[in-house]
């Protein structure tokens, strides 16, 4: 893991004839963020950068172990915006899902990636990327919310059939888009 100082060090280093590279504030507060968030990572969450020097962006995996989507690899997109931690981070389903809070076309809805919220629960510059990572998390758990959907066809669906058949619902599309992973979680 990149450590602060030496992040720091890397970037006021001069070449010959450059003028020291300047760290964002985005930047030194990731450094610090994503050490902190992958001590802390819920059981069922992997994250992966594929740059270790872009720590902005992200892939987060989440393989629920109960609930509806008990058995999927879920995959969403991070992206933290140079105006972090002002603006939230930007997070994308990569997986198509069939799940109120989550869109065909891949939008999360989850108060604290909102600037503003109505229920208070909105993003504010002392949130953390931890705090995203387990909001992400508890939407296959307990924030599951029906009565605020994104997906307004999955939320009807549940309330006209209740569990049985939605539950049905979401495991054909676990089965054909979450990549079904065996009982062990091996990859």
């Amino acid at each position: 893991m990149i450590t602060l100082s030496k992040k720091l060090k890397q970037g006021t280093q001069k070449s010959q004839g450059e003028e020291p590279k300047r760290i964002s504030i985005r930047d030194k507060l990731l450094i610090k963020e994503v050490q902190e968030m992958e001590e802390n990572l819920p059981k069922t969450c992997k994250a992966q950068f594929e740059n270790p020097n872009k720590l902005h962006l992200f892939t987060l995996t989440i393989l629920p172990d109960e609930g509806f989507w008990s058995g999927g690899k879920f995959k969403f997109t991070i992206e933290v915006p140079d105006d972090y931690n002002i603006v939230p981070p930007k997070v994308v389903s990569n997986t198509r899902i069939w799940h109120p809070n989550i869109g065909e076309n891949g939008e999360v809805c989850l108060s604290l990636l909102r600037q503003s919220s109505y229920d208070s629960m909105g993003w504010a510059p002392t949130r953390k990327l931890k705090d995203v990572i387990w909001g992400l998390n508890s939407l296959f758990s307990d924030l599951l919310n029906f009565d605020d959907p994104l997906n307004v066809e999955a939320a009807e669906h549940y309330e006209r059939d209740k569990c049985y058949p939605f539950s049905m619902q979401i495991q054909y599309g676990v089965k054909n888009y979450a990549t079904f992973y065996l009982a062990v979680h091996c990859d």
